[in-house]
């Protein structure tokens, strides 16, 4: 059992995260955890007019904003994602941001992106927080961090923050 993906043809924004956790898995919702800081800060963001929840999530797709993972193999952390899980999934990835051709696909952490460059396209390459030189397709890549509870380094106002730099680049 795994996430669905929520995309369509016509996105502004494709959010990419690195898997799903076994709770959004088994809730079938994306970022569900009570303790991930997604849905609070997209919501500080302005992304959307409305206060979303992931029980939401499907509806954003509404707004243009879709929903996917690098790997759809679900863990409790990821750190329990191994090199195969994203020779497997990587490449079907590319396919589906190429298929559907989002304005801008986000990815959720440097992690995220540096597993999908290197296993969908075959390259390892610096990569810094923000707007990327790299397209995929005719998609601009996005990399915010992760708004996982594991990655103390960011606080609530960061992210929503760098939602919010998402949003005036998608608005452009």
């Amino acid at each position: 059992m795994t996430l669905p993906d929520h995309l369509r043809e016509g996105l502004k924004i494709l959010f990419v995260g690195l898997n799903p956790s076994q709770y959004s898995a088994e809730v079938g919702h994306y970022f569900a955890n009570p303790r991930n800081r997604f849905w609070p800060a997209f919501n500080l963001s302005g992304l959307v007019t409305r206060k979303v929840t992931s029980e939401e999530d499907a509806t954003l797709l509404d707004d243009g904003i879709g929903f996917t993972d690098v790997a759809k193999r679900p863990t409790p952390m990821g750190s329990g994602l191994r090199a195969a899980d994203f020779r497997q999934w990587a490449p079907v990835l590319k396919d589906k941001i190429i298929r559907y051709s989002p304005k801008l696909v986000c990815f959720h952490g440097l992690m995220a992106y540096k597993a999908y460059l290197q296993h969908g396209e075959g390259v390892k390459e610096q990569a810094q927080l923000g707007l990327q030189q790299r397209t995929i397709g005719f998609s601009a890549v996005f990399v915010v961090p992760n708004p996982s509870p594991a990655n103390a380094k960011y606080s609530l106002n960061d992210l929503a923050e760098w939602y919010g730099r998402l949003r005036e680049f998608s608005q452009q």
